[in-house]
């Protein structure tokens, strides 16, 4: 991996990938597509979000290439588009764990 400094226009196009990612409700639906695909109703009945909101959290994923989708008669199937997604959350989870367990062992010499 290199470790030179990314150009600015670089930082600037992870930064929106990361934007788009920031959202709670687009990670759940990233994490209901990581099984396999879904059509929109059933996306609705795993997320619990109404269609509208479901609607607009799909297209923005969809526009930023995480997601893709295809007609299947009157459903639309979504299915995620670059399983590397999954790699950056397990990433983060990991990291998140570590924290957390550093933060127990802190406090247990606490008391």
């Amino acid at each position: 991996m290199s470790h030179k400094p990314l150009a600015p226009e670089t930082l600037r196009v992870v930064a929106q990938r990361f934007k788009i990612l920031s959202e709670p409700a687009r990670l759940e639906v990233l994490n209901m597509l990581r099984k396999g695909p879904l059509n929109v109703s059933e996306l609705i009945e795993a997320t619990g979000l109404n269609q509208a909101n479901l609607s607009k959290h799909l297209q923005i994923l969809h526009a930023g290439g995480f997601v893709m989708r295809r007609r299947d008669g009157l459903f639309v199937i979504y299915e995620v588009a670059d399983h590397s997604v999954f790699t950056l959350c397990d990433l983060m989870c990991g990291q998140l764990k570590r924290h957390a367990t550093a933060q127990v062992k802190q406090l247990r010499m606490v008391r």
